[in-house]
């Protein structure tokens, strides 16, 4: 009985292991088949060049992805805003030419009369103020017609003057040659009012900004050497104070008597550019950039 039952168990064995290594076989195979359906997406099957390549090279799958900054593909990236050109007024004082700096020669228009006027034409006055101004500046604007009463008051006295508008019309038509003269009948200047179309005279005055005044005296055959450089007054568009021309016209008493300054000559604090735009009662009039002067608000 024992040898029986040792035999039966035997056989049982065998017949186990014959059929766990057909499950093995079975599912050997199955893998293989689902490993090679599998690498039959990946081979380049369909592309001779490959095929022949000693070693199998796996298709990279598509993918879809955004160029670096996500923005680059948007729609409103492509729509680009125009570029605009910003630029915001600062005040500057007028400095740069000391006092003893000769006049320089000119020769410009009058584009009320069309009369072209030079230095020689004030050869006869003891004293020449010369004024840098424009049609559209604020700070002009504020003293526009105290400008014009003093002025004709001290013409009358042996002063001479000239206005000089050296103000881009490309940015600023309002500052044309038609414009001066309109401006020049409105206001009744007494004075002429010239234009400085190629900027070249502004910039041998050594001008910065607008108003800007320069009184010249001369004794006798002598060449007309700066004797002022500075303010109107005290008052600006924003501070209230009263227009009187108080420094000016004590310049010219000085200058027109042969006595010397008697007071610190205040330059004019007014309007230049710093490249960008806006601000309080500042403008700008004008402002040297590699070379040519450019006008701005």
């Amino acid at each position: 009985m024992g040898i029986g039952f040792l035999r039966h168990n035997h056989k049982h064995s065998e017949r186990v292991r014959s059929h766990t290594a057909t499950r093995a076989e079975r599912t050997s195979a199955m893998f293989l088949a689902v490993a090679g359906a599998r690498a039959s997406y990946l081979l380049p099957s369909a592309f001779p060049a490959a095929v022949s390549s000693p070693r199998p090279r796996l298709l990279a799958l598509p993918r879809r992805c955004r160029p670096y900054g996500s923005h680059a593909s948007s729609p409103a990236a492509s729509r680009r805003r125009p570029r605009r050109l910003l630029v915001r007024a600062a005040r500057t004082e007028s400095t740069g030419v000391a006092v003893g700096f000769r006049a320089p020669h000119f020769e410009l228009p009058e584009p009320l009369t069309g009369k072209l006027w030079t230095l020689d034409d004030f050869d006869g006055n003891p004293a020449l103020l010369v004024m840098f101004i424009c049609n559209h500046c604020p700070f002009v604007k504020h003293l526009k017609k105290d400008i014009a009463k003093l002025t004709s008051f001290y013409m009358e006295k042996g002063l001479g003057v000239v206005a000089i508008s050296s103000n881009s019309i490309v940015t600023h038509p309002q500052d044309g040659p038609e414009q001066m003269a309109e401006e020049a009948k409105l206001f009744k200047y007494p004075f002429p009012y010239l234009y400085d179309e190629s900027q070249e005279v502004a910039k041998a005055f050594g001008a910065v900004c607008t108003p800007e005044f320069l009184l010249f005296k001369k004794e006798g055959r002598r060449p007309f050497e700066l004797f002022y450089h500075g303010q109107f007054d005290d008052s600006r568009p924003s501070n209230n104070v009263p227009v009187t021309g108080r420094d000016l016209s004590r310049a010219i008493d000085c200058a027109l008597s042969g006595q010397e300054l008697t007071f610190v000559q205040k330059p004019t604090l007014d309007a230049a550019s710093n490249g960008t735009h806006e601000g309080a009662d500042s403008v700008v009039c004008w402002q040297q950039i590699d070379g040519p002067f450019v006008s701005q608000i």
